[in-house]
């Protein structure tokens, strides 16, 4: 029984080490912060416990350091592996000296799994080196922050003397006096400093001052403060991404999201999981996949339309094997990704990804009217593919794999919809899924389709679509909005 000690990082989840992330898939239970991004908690395993023990400004009601203690030792009697998530560092301002003392005391054992300090991790995202060559050759980190609200006990005038860069976190309550102080050591009021706000996520401001006037910046929490002339150095390049900032809502099954989700991360984006439709088994429980499975090897060829496709199938499949001398189709890139992992080259992927092109692609059948096609679909597929393969002569047996079904409604989904920038569609259902869920006036103000099929379903619907990608697959539907955003801010930077 091991309770482990792990630095998230600044914010960016990625910015978690390998051996945090990997505890995290382990956990028996993880007790975190208030402000861990939602996605390193969905790496935690099904049915393990989440405890959020967030300390919140001015809340009277948060939990104290000495309650957490205490349920970090109760939770490591009980189980295997107990993760303690905090931001940054735990051992930078992060109060996990006295956690470990806590285990030590209870004579549990535990581990530190050091992170990203916001200390230099904010500062890189904000395009400020802590260190310098010819500007600055230290560094020195201080909290501004003190138990009770009250200024810290630190010496400010000896870090004055000190000189070099001065890294304050938790300090914005306390910048006016923290100001003072130092120029009242002997800090010139026109020594650089900059905030970095949010530092690592898409929500970073990062904003230039001088010392002098500091105390009158408009700065929120949580930020850290930079003090010295490396502050002076705008190494920029994280607010510069093309969808910096953008709040982007992914309708996406939660499953099959994490790539859209990953890809509009690194542009910039700060995507939100809003999943308007799931993938749930066939109306008859499966019963006709099995019969088809079972006899696969059959047929001439096999036409998979999409991923969720192949993955029913394979729950029916020892292994490729079992496909004979059946030949496979993919509708797309994705398609033949979720083949590709099973071990199976697909035979067939056409130009563009979408039922009319694969109809094209497909070879007329050797023996019209008797050589077969298996199609597994989904229950609301279109009959393009099926209708367009048996005007060529295949005969075609089309089998219901799975179904998609509207999720419950949740509690955070307005919450999700407020102030978004962009809604991502990637199929038909999606949008009928969205209207549903939140109706046609809801729908933000760019509209980003994974295609032309799904493009028309929106159009139909009364939906004016900004972006439609010319690749069918989650990576161009990126690379088609981040286009668009170039496009337009080029056009409005022109006006």
């Amino acid at each position: 029984m091991t309770v482990y000690l792990v630095g998230a990082g600044p914010g960016d989840p990625k910015l978690i080490t390998v051996r945090g992330a990997e505890l995290l898939g382990r956990a028996d239970a993880v007790v975190h912060d208030r402000l861990i991004d939602p996605r390193l908690l969905s790496l935690v395993p099904a049915g393990a416990e989440l405890l959020d023990v967030g300390k919140r400004p001015g809340d009277a009601g948060s939990v104290g350091q000495e309650a957490v203690n205490a349920l970090l030792v109760e939770l490591g009697h009980r189980h295997q592996a107990v993760v303690r998530l905090k931001g940054g560092d735990p051992f930078v301002f992060g109060r996990g000296g006295e956690e470990a003392l806590a285990m030590r005391g209870a004579g549990i054992d535990f581990e530190v799994v050091a992170g990203v300090s916001s200390a230099t991790g904010a500062l890189a995202c904000g395009g400020v080196p802590v260190t310098h060559r010819g500007v600055a050759a230290s560094f020195t980190v201080v909290t501004g922050h003190a138990v009770g609200g009250e200024p810290p006990a630190v010496d400010w005038e000896a870090l004055a003397r000190v000189g070099g860069t001065l890294v304050v976190l938790m300090g914005v309550a306390h910048r006016a006096e923290i100001a003072d102080r130092l120029i009242a050591a002997g800090r010139r009021p026109e020594t650089p400093v900059a905030v970095i706000e949010r530092g690592s996520i898409a929500a970073q401001r990062t904003l230039r001052t001088t010392l002098g006037l500091l105390a009158t910046a408009q700065v929120a929490s949580p930020a850290t403060i930079v003090v010295g002339e490396v502050a002076a150095l705008d190494l920029g390049w994280f607010e510069t991404r093309p969808l910096f900032g953008w709040r982007v809502i992914v309708t996406r099954a939660r499953a099959q999201a994490s790539g859209l989700v990953e890809r509009l991360a690194d542009a910039g984006a700060w995507p939100v999981e809003l999943p308007v439709i799931a993938v749930a088994d066939a109306a008859d429980a499966g019963a006709a996949l099995a019969r088809a499975m079972s006899r696969i090897g059959s047929y001439e060829w096999v036409a998979f339309t999409s991923a969720n496709a192949v993955e029913r199938c394979w729950r029916y499949l020892r292994d490729a094997r079992a496909l004979g001398r059946a030949k496979v189709a993919a509708i797309g890139d994705g398609t033949a990704a979720a083949l590709s992992v099973r071990g199976v080259v697909a035979d067939l992927l056409p130009e563009r990804f979408v039922a009319e092109s694969l109809v094209a692609a497909f070879p007329d059948p050797a023996r019209p009217g008797a050589s077969s096609v298996l199609l597994p679909c989904a229950a609301d597929a279109r009959e393009v593919l099926a209708d367009g393969l048996r005007t060529k002569g295949w005969q075609v047996d089309a089998v219901e794999a799975y179904r998609t079904v509207r999720p419950a409604p949740g509690e955070d989904d307005a919450e999700a919809l407020a102030g978004a920038d962009a809604v991502t569609f990637t199929s038909s259902s999606t949008v009928k899924g969205f209207l549903e869920l939140a109706g046609p006036e809801r729908v933000p103000a760019v509209v980003a389709c994974i295609g032309p099929v799904t493009a028309g379903t929106a159009r139909q619907a009364g939906i004016r679509v900004d972006v439609v990608a010319p690749v069918h697959t989650a990576d161009g539907l990126v690379d088609a909005l981040v286009a668009w955003a170039r496009h337009k801010s080029a056009a409005d930077a022109g006006r």
